[in-house]
């Protein structure tokens, strides 16, 4: 016969397991559970903070490091002010961007505040830890051309690549390399030398550090962040509607002068002599590509008129080739491969979906 006793004692057990199974509401981790995870951080902005010159029809930009929920990006939480005063305009979300559109031109040679609150909340419901506020001045001009394109931390490279970077020596680069979601292994001809503390390398070809995926904490989460931007800025480059040139050349831009603007291929572009890129400092031109990008040996691409390396925006879907002992200028948004044949030289980006080659090749990143 079972005692009372026992019955007792295995009724206690029962019941701990079961609350153990299920869990109660003294759970010592509530943050674990649903919404819970680090909070969304901004990666970049448009005007970058303490930038003077803008032009006074700029449409203000802040890209975030997650996905957000467009219904907390609203006039609300994402204000402009001259002063004390509120700028009348309107918000809208796409991608991983927010973009605050003034209503009429700001006013020249004024200083501006934009301020993200903390109701701005990522699709877990994180919200941001503070409020995020960043300043600029404009100038007296307008910009030509569409709004810029957001790098967000992928512009903290000049060359990001997911599968393999190579270079055939020597190479010379002037900025970051990054490398994600492969290997250091895949970084070859550079001889790295690896920093004490493992979050990054050197390499004699490099002017800053070589950054990938194997690497010692923060570099990894850095990386997953910046090739997400990178993925962002093409899909928001290549979405990009109502082009202002459609088919222009058929796709041989060969001797011509480009204005300002959205330019769109259905085929592939290739540059087989110099082609003048020209506007003011404030414009912008995106490219838009459905084939590959094509540069002949010993051609140029110049800029006149104060136009500026980093409001010029390439997106290819195909490959990118740049020829021998040719000058490219812009950053290159490819959803393959990009590949600087011997002796070329850049002033701009090469953000790859794939893998970047380089054979004694220049390149130098421009302001952001």
């Amino acid at each position: 016969m079972v005692s009372l006793r026992s019955t007792r004692l295995f009724c206690a057990f029962v019941i701990s397991f079961l609350l153990a199974a299920c869990g109660s509401d003294s759970n010592p981790n509530p943050g674990n559970g649903i919404g819970a995870g680090a909070a969304p951080t901004i990666t970049s902005t448009i005007p970058s903070n303490n930038g003077a010159g803008v032009a006074v029809n700029v449409k203000i930009a802040a890209t975030f490091s997650a996905q957000m929920d467009p219904g907390t990006i609203t006039a609300t939480t994402f204000t402009v002010k001259q002063g004390a005063a509120a700028v009348s305009g309107t918000v809208a979300y796409s991608g991983s961007t927010a973009t605050f559109t003034p209503s009429t031109n700001l006013g020249t040679g004024a200083g501006f505040t934009a301020t993200i609150s903390t109701g701005a909340k990522d699709m877990a419901g994180n919200a941001l830890a503070a409020p995020y506020g960043w300043a600029f001045a404009t100038g007296t001009t307008s910009s030509f051309g569409p709004p810029a394109v957001s790098l967000g931390t992928a512009g903290n490279h000049v060359v990001l690549a997911k599968t393999a970077i190579s270079s055939v020596p020597s190479s010379g680069l002037t900025g970051n390399i990054g490398l994600s979601p492969a290997a250091a292994s895949f970084v070859t001809g550079f001889s790295l030398v690896a920093d004490s503390t493992n979050v990054f390398s050197n390499s004699t070809q490099v002017v800053g550090k070589v950054y990938a995926a194997n690497y010692a904490v923060p570099t990894p989460s850095n990386l997953t962040t910046a090739i997400s931007n990178m993925e962002s800025a093409y899909t928001d480059a290549a979405g990009r509607p109502t082009p202002d040139f459609l088919e222009l050349g058929t796709g041989n831009i060969g001797g011509k002068t480009l204005a300002p603007g959205l330019y769109k291929w259905t085929s592939t572009v290739t540059i087989p002599s110099g082609v003048t890129i020209a506007g003011g400092a404030n414009d912008v031109w995106i490219f838009q590509t459905s084939g590959d990008l094509s540069m002949s040996a010993a051609t140029s691409v110049t800029l006149s008129g104060g136009a500026q390396a980093k409001n010029i925006f390439w997106q290819v879907a195909g490959q990118a080739t740049l020829g021998a002992n040719s000058h490219f200028e812009g950053v290159i948004l490819s959803k393959t491969a990009i590949t600087l044949q011997t002796g070329a030289t850049m002033n701009g980006r090469v953000l790859a979906q794939t893998q970047v080659a380089l054979q004694q090749a220049t390149i130098t990143e421009p302001a952001l």
